[in-house]
């Protein structure tokens, strides 16, 4: 279950050839939190490549996955990976949870939003598992979706101004850009074939 699940990102591809893929989370929890000793304390039911396509033009590597065997398990490495930055052999890399596709593009739909309150200092942040939190005021605020977020904007007007863009829904934004206004020249041409319409009748 994805619940149990973590992502270890940017290792290189083929590394875990010698030790598997489970042999890589042993490494680097050595190296970076040994005391949470994995081997012993804690228990791999599963761990492997994903089977994302690689782009050759854009060779990343695929992120390996790993299913510990209790939930706890993989909540304590991810407190650990949040405290400090964690290297692969001296290499920074991630350590993330195992979001399902939904709870994905949930986080990927604030990234305008993100980038406008980080561009303002007011210190954004995506929390599981898909909300979004700031500081306004002194105060910490946190919304599920987008539509709490413009019931909260709307009646502080220094914020509204700064989310107007990035608050516009999709549908609009889309509409807005194929719409074209009618030239003076059209709305006559309209009007003329109204009146012929007109006469015939």
């Amino acid at each position: 279950m994805r619940r149990k699940n973590l992502r270890i990102v940017e290792i290189p591809e083929n590394v875990e050839k010698v030790n598997g893929a489970e042999g890589v989370l042993n490494e680097i929890i050595e190296e970076n939190v040994p005391n949470l000793g994995v081997e012993g304390e804690m228990c791999v039911a599963e761990a492997f490549r994903s089977s994302r396509f690689v782009n050759v033009k854009r060779p990343t590597a695929r992120h390996i996955v790993v299913q510990m065997a209790k939930t706890k398990d993989k909540e304590r490495i991810i407190r650990a990976a949040i405290q400090k930055e964690i290297t692969y052999k001296g290499t920074p890399i991630r350590l993330s949870v195992d979001f399902s596709t939904e709870t994905l593009q949930a986080r990927r739909e604030w990234s305008d939003i993100f980038k406008t309150l980080k561009d303002k200092n007011l210190q954004p942040r995506i929390l599981y598992p898909a909300r979004i939190s700031f500081r306004y005021e002194g105060e910490i605020k946190s919304f599920p979706d987008k539509q709490k977020l413009r019931d909260f904007v709307v009646t502080r007007p220094p914020l509204q101004e700064i989310l107007k863009k990035a608050l516009i829904p999709e549908k609009r934004r889309k509409g807005e850009r194929g719409h074209k206004p009618q030239s003076r020249e059209t709305d006559k041409e309209n009007q003329n074939r109204i009146a012929n319409i007109q006469l015939w009748h």
